[in-house]
């Protein structure tokens, strides 16, 4: 999934639980687009509901040429299936975690001391900040991986993880003090994804976009 989420952003919270028989659970179906056949991410109001679709680049911090046209992923033909850590093109694997939610927030207001604001030449320090819920980020249950990705996951090596992905950031997200931020962003979302793994992974192969599922056995469930 991806990497970048907005500056007023909670932490990632996960919504579900490990455990979980990826054989027997069916897995929820992510959206893609049907123009462009690519990963959308989605956001969800206070109660919910989805309010807006989001191509994965544009979550990355590049451009969109086209307004989402989501649809589940099982209806595009040949989905163009990117790794969620990195971005390489053609994800072999899908693991599956508990869903992540991360709340973002606006700012409806800023406090400043009447007296301060003037001596200070209209550069006072903010007394208080005031937010209310923009939305919520959903990043869903199953993350696709490139075999490098997919080999640090499978050896748990999260600060391997996390240098792989900031390597294939843009420069706008890890220039300067941007890097300790977004290192840290990736710590507690990757944290929640290792800390949820289910058993087994599925190997993504023609006409199966969610995965051929195998327990760490290598035996087909």
């Amino acid at each position: 999934m991806p990497p970048h989420s907005p500056q007023s952003a909670e932490p990632a919270r996960p919504a579900g639980s490990a455990g979980l028989d990826a054989s027997a659970v069916p897995v929820p179906e992510p959206f893609y687009c049907r123009r462009c056949r690519r990963a959308l991410n989605v956001r969800l109001n206070n109660r919910g509901v989805i309010v807006e679709y989001l191509h994965a680049a544009e979550q990355r911090g590049q451009p969109s040429d086209h307004r989402p046209e989501p649809a589940p992923v099982t209806e595009i033909p040949d989905p163009i299936i990117d790794c969620d850590f990195c971005s390489a093109p053609e994800a072999a694997w899908i693991y599956r975690c508990a869903n992540q939610l991360t709340d973002a927030r606006r700012v409806t207001a800023r406090v400043f001391a009447v007296g301060d604001y003037q001596t200070r030449h209209h550069a006072a320090r903010v007394r208080r900040t005031d937010t209310e819920h923009a939305f919520t980020q959903a990043w869903g249950e199953g993350w696709s991986a490139c075999d490098g990705c997919a080999d640090l996951i499978e050896a748990r090596d999260l600060y391997g993880l996390i240098g792989r992905v900031v390597e294939a950031l843009p420069a706008k997200l890890t220039r300067g003090k941007h890097l300790m931020r977004t290192r840290g962003q990736l710590h507690e979302r990757y944290s929640d994804v290792f800390a949820t793994l289910v058993p087994g992974r599925g190997r993504i192969a023609p006409g199966h976009p969610l995965g051929i599922w195998t327990h760490p056995t290598g035996k087909t469930p």
